[in-house]
């Protein structure tokens, strides 16, 4: 199998960063309640909050990340061999929003995918692009993610009289994109995928996490308002720790190297305080660790992406790292062990 190398990362984040503060005005959310419960500091929304419209598709943001993802490779459309693109949050049912960024990027007559799902769906999406690569079929894959989840806001509602779930909710999640291009090129340096794994372990569990296609709306049956998101926070506090720590350690076998050997952690990224008690329940050195989610929220399949930006700033060659992503909504675990390879003549 060929090696794969992750040789550029885009993304792309809608409008200015919504505060604590904001989210208070707007949603009688109280600044210090998010402070407290949620440990998250501000996020991004597809929607204007003063305007009360949608300013984003996630179309409008993926093309963006892809963009930026090829300029940092140095590549155009034009050396695209395929497009993977993972969201739970599409443009239409039909068609796919996967075709609707090609379009836009320029390219024709090459095949597309589109995988539905959410926090894992971005190692999902890599690693269909890296078993493409890896037989040596394509030699350049095009992997987005993205979520525009806040698309479904209704501003006629009354957000005084909202769930404490639905108001969670508000202030965990945010929307984004992010994309990565992949290789099998020998003569480029990036960073190698040297293992990489997706499994669904939702066998007889209830599901963490459910979302409704069409947003909060009216139940035809009772008159009762049917959730546009909802979860088992309880389940997901409980059980995302035990996963991310399996998925720790098979990476770390994989890479052979003990914990405080590795250079750079991209822990799951849930909330702000969530996420740090991860960090801690795993034992991770916080200099070494790559979060964003107090900054931009929850943004499903765009947040391993802004996590990677991150680390091809900051790796070096031949330094490792892992990534871990837990998806809740029926319990899938993935990961990937990287590690940085520079050629003489990149």
């Amino acid at each position: 199998m060929q090696s794969v190398k992750l040789i550029g990362v885009g993304t792309s984040l809608p409008g200015e960063a919504v505060t604590n503060s904001k989210m208070e005005e707007v949603f009688a959310l109280r600044e210090d309640w998010i402070d407290f419960m949620i440990g998250t500091k501000t996020r991004y929304f597809a929607v204007d909050l003063d305007e009360k419209n949608v300013k984003y598709e996630l179309s409008d943001l993926a093309s963006t990340a892809a963009q930026r993802a090829m300029e940092q490779a140095g590549l155009t459309p034009k050396d695209i061999d395929f497009i993977v693109m993972s969201t739970a949050t599409p443009d239409h049912l039909m068609p796919a929003t996967v075709n609707l960024v090609a379009d836009r990027l320029g390219m024709n007559r090459i095949p597309t995918y589109e995988i539905q799902s959410g926090c894992s769906g971005a190692i999902q999406g890599l690693e269909v692009a890296y078993r493409f690569l890896g037989t040596g079929s394509f030699t350049t894959g095009l992997v987005i993610g993205g979520d525009v989840c806040n698309k479904y806001m209704d501003f006629q509602r009354d957000f005084k009289k909202m769930r404490s779930s639905e108001l969670i909710n508000l202030a965990l999640f945010g929307d984004g994109a992010g994309a990565a291009i992949l290789t099998n090129d020998p003569k480029r340096s990036g960073i190698g995928i040297s293992y990489i794994v997706n499994r669904f372990e939702g066998l007889d569990r209830a599901p963490g996490q459910m979302m409704n296609w069409f947003g909060t709306q009216q139940s035809s049956g009772d008159g009762k308002k049917i959730q546009s998101a909802k979860e088992d926070y309880k389940a997901i506090e409980q059980d995302v720790p035990v996963m991310a720590k399996e998925m720790l350690e098979e990476l770390l076998n994989e890479l052979n190297c003990p914990l405080d050997e590795v250079e750079h952690y991209l822990p799951p990224q849930l909330g702000g305080h969530m996420t740090r008690r991860i960090e801690e329940s795993l034992g991770l050195d916080a200099a070494k660790s790559i979060s964003c989610v107090a900054e931009t929220g929850n943004n499903g399949n765009a947040l391993p992406y802004l996590q990677l930006e991150r680390l091809m700033e900051q790796m070096k060659p031949g330094e490792r790292a892992v990534c871990i992503a837990i998806e809740s909504s029926k319990w899938i675990k993935t990961g990937m062990a990287l590690v940085r390879e520079d050629v003489a003549y990149g």
